[in-house]
């Protein structure tokens, strides 16, 4: 089977692909792919949540690559790419943890320019990328074509929001501990907390939006039973957590 191509977003903030992950982790990347595939032949969307730093970003790179592997076109987006434009900062608090949880995020450009056409219903038409959060460009009009069997991976702190949730017909939780994400946050992004509103949140409002984030999870959050190599599944709807232990060897 050849592989299959994956479309990246045109953001500048779009991450590099990991470096090889361990033999655990490829094997739990595959498990979850093959849940993936398993879900049917026809447009799928997956949700990668987490605190920032949690790897969400990492883990949907390596998603796509096995899914690619197996035959299945992928269109790659985050979150960080719909939020409000910066410009109208001054509007609404977006400094706060509260704030950022209420008012950084453009929830109906992320429905109607990526979630609803990339579905199995929708026009097949997605932008990847509404407003680029670093140069502020508008790239709502770039448009990629999702095929019938395409999977939108989708990457971003409250992707599991009411107002997106039933979108995903695979949600992925990144388990870390919050002061694990300020650690990661403050050494991956040494200088964004002097670049307010672009990309992620600065890493002690990371630590700040905790409690939202557990606030603002799926159903059933709280009810997991713990599975093999840091994977839980929860009960109603398609949820998997990926503990911070199951990573690429990099802490």
């Amino acid at each position: 089977m050849s592989t299959a191509e994956v479309h990246l977003s045109v953001s500048t903030w779009r991450q590099p692909s990991p470096s090889p992950a361990s033999p655990v982790r490829t094997a739990l990347v595959g498990r979850i792919a093959e849940r993936v595939l398993a879900l049917g032949p026809g447009r799928l969307r997956v949700g990668v949540d987490g605190l920032t730093a949690a790897g969400k970003t990492s883990f949907g790179h390596e998603l796509a690559e096995h899914l690619a592997r197996a035959g299945r076109p992928v269109l790659r987006a985050s979150l960080d790419d719909f939020k409000r434009p910066w410009r109208d900062r001054h509007l609404y608090d977006r400094e706060s943890g509260e704030g950022y949880y209420r008012n950084a995020y453009d929830y109906d450009a992320a429905i109607a320019l990526l979630l609803d056409p990339a579905g199995p219903d929708g026009s097949g038409s997605v932008a990847l990328c509404s407003i680029d959060p670093l140069t502020q460009v508008d790239h709502s009009s770039v448009l990629t074509t999702a095929a019938p069997g395409a999977v939108t991976i989708v990457d971003g702190v409250f992707a599991f929001r009411p107002e997106i949730d039933a979108y995903w017909d695979l949600r992925v939780w990144m388990e870390v501990p919050p002061e694990t994400s300020v650690r990661r946050g403050a050494r991956a992004r040494p200088g964004l907390g002097r670049v307010r509103g672009r990309g992620a949140a600065p890493a002690p409002l990371s630590a700040r939006r905790a409690p939202l984030h557990r606030g603002g999870r799926s159903g059933g959050a709280g009810r997991r039973g713990r599975g093999q190599h840091g994977v839980r599944r929860a009960d109603p709807g398609e949820v998997v957590t990926v503990s911070a232990g199951v990573r690429t060897g990099r802490m």
